[in-house]
């Protein structure tokens, strides 16, 4: 009797992209023919077979590849430009048993990339890494990167990449290869039939070795690129065959999978008092370890989610540090995450914040139960990302509009007005800073102040800071 084969998408993969933001929750959003969805379903069927997908921590890179958190369901860590390496060593030291995989392009790991990937891999750490070269910067616009072919036109070598130029493109994997500490390093294509049954095979040895804790992995996949090429995509396929193959050999570079010893992980786990012993902190004089008597916070107001936001030089991020160090002082779980643009003093500037009686997942405040706004565009922007029930502050005497919610508490501040009457405008940071912790009751006084003497390293100005946050406090009680 004939049996049958049913083909599914594999589980390490979602069953519908939701985070994908555009209406198409099927497909990806690469390009037809783009080799990224090739390398993709190889990575996803290894993860299911291997059985590891609670485990998978993958490094989401800058490029064309930055959305792998719409696709795969597991672990993500999403990296500025180039530092996948530097981070993915970060999250497998602190979590050894995890399976973390460095996914990037050639302009992430070969351009700005290229000194973090060298020495994670000198350093052999115990990362997966896959590394998709199409020769140019996909996504930017086609620009020539360090994998660039000689004679090859892109949109920053018009008339062909000239070496006396521009230089030979790097072989990645060549150059790793040459190093001590590296177990495991091929290049592959995304082509073929007969090339992805290697390419398989790669993925597969790659996490294999760091399942088996032997250290550093790393394959190169060529990949087309009909969009940024020119090209339809059975034409790009053929050029990885005959022309980039031939500068980028395909192969195995180094193997010494059968000759490393397994490393095995012991996890750590330290307890609070073993934490300050390693970290030098005595335990008997520290102003860090006193005991605070908290607050008794409405529900409310528990586990706030804090947007502060206002000009450059306003203090914005102090107050978002303050309001963080204080937190860590009543023994809250707290991050503090500063944003800003080029431009510093006058420029706009923002701040997330967390304080938490459980662990925080992500440091990101995308959808604040508290908005401080500190001046009208700040108001303007963040008020609609307030969540329904939430509070914002705003500064009333610098702001000349309300804010428009009508499903969160409103209240108005005139912190600059305070700040000019007790001496110094540069205080109305301080002031909201009393207002928020007065109206809530979610961190006291006494941390407040403790804070700012480990934060302000002019300590002679935290006389007047105690003042403003003291008025703050007294504007909303």
């Amino acid at each position: 009797m004939a049996t049958s084969t049913v083909l599914k998408k594999p589980t390490a993969f979602y069953e519908i992209f939701e985070r994908k933001p555009d209406a198409d929750k099927i497909n990806t959003h690469y390009c037809p023919g783009c080799g990224h969805g090739k390398l993709h379903k190889l990575i996803a069927e290894a993860i299911e077979d291997f059985g590891i997908q609670d485990r998978v921590i993958m490094i989401n890179p800058v490029g064309c590849s930055v959305f792998l958190y719409y696709y795969f369901d597991v672990g993500h860590i999403q990296v500025a430009h180039g530092r996948a390496p530097a981070v993915a060593t970060g999250i497998k030291r602190v979590h050894p048993h995890s399976i973390v995989i460095s996914y990037q392009g050639d302009g992430d790991l070969g351009a700005i990339g290229g000194n973090e990937i060298l020495h994670a891999a000198n350093r052999g750490e115990h990362i997966t890494v896959f590394f998709v070269n199409n020769a140019i910067y996909g996504m930017t616009g086609g620009q020539m990167a360090p994998t660039t072919l000689p004679g090859m036109k892109t949109t920053t070598t018009p008339r062909g990449r000239d070496i006396r130029n521009e230089g030979y493109p790097l072989r990645m994997a060549e150059l790793i290869a040459t190093l001590e500490a590296p177990v495991y390093v091929e290049r592959v294509a995304l082509t073929d039939a007969k090339n992805m049954a290697k390419a398989r095979k790669a993925v597969r040895k790659a996490l294999q070795i760091q399942i088996e804790g032997k250290g550093f992995a790393f394959v190169e996949a060529l990949s087309t690129c009909p969009t940024g090429w020119g090209m339809n995509p059975p034409e790009a396929e053929k050029w990885v065959n005959e022309v980039m193959t031939k500068y980028f050999p395909l192969g195995v570079f180094k193997d010494i999978s059968d000759k490393v010893e397994p490393v095995k992980f012991d996890k750590k786990v330290l307890t609070p008092e073993e934490i300050k012993k390693a970290i030098g902190v005595n335990g008997d004089s520290a102003t860090y370890v006193k005991n605070y008597r908290k607050n008794i916070i409405p529900e409310k107001y528990k586990n706030p989610k804090i947007k502060v936001a206002g000009f450059g030089g306003q203090g914005i991020l102090l107050l978002g540090l303050v309001l963080a160090q204080a937190g860590m002082l009543e023994e809250y779980h707290v991050s503090w995450l500063p944003s800003y643009g080029p431009e510093m003093r006058g420029g706009t500037a923002n701040c997330h914040v967390n304080i938490s009686e459980t662990e925080i997942a992500s440091p990101l405040v995308s959808i604040p139960t508290v908005l401080i706004a500190m001046n009208r565009p700040s108001l303007e922007k963040f008020q609609p990302t307030v969540k329904s029930g939430g509070i914002i502050f705003y500064d009333n005497s610098l702001i000349d509009i309300e804010p428009s919610r009508k499903d969160v508490e409103i209240v108005p501040v005139p912190a600059t007005k305070i700040a000019d009457d007790i001496g110094s405008t540069k205080v109305a940071n301080m002031v909201m800073l009393g207002a928020y912790i007065g109206y809530t009751g979610v961190l006291t006084k006494d941390s407040i102040f403790d804070a700012l003497d480990i934060t302000v390293k002019r300590r002679e100005l935290n006389e007047l800071n105690r003042r403003a946050i003291e008025e703050g406090i007294k504007f909303v009680l």
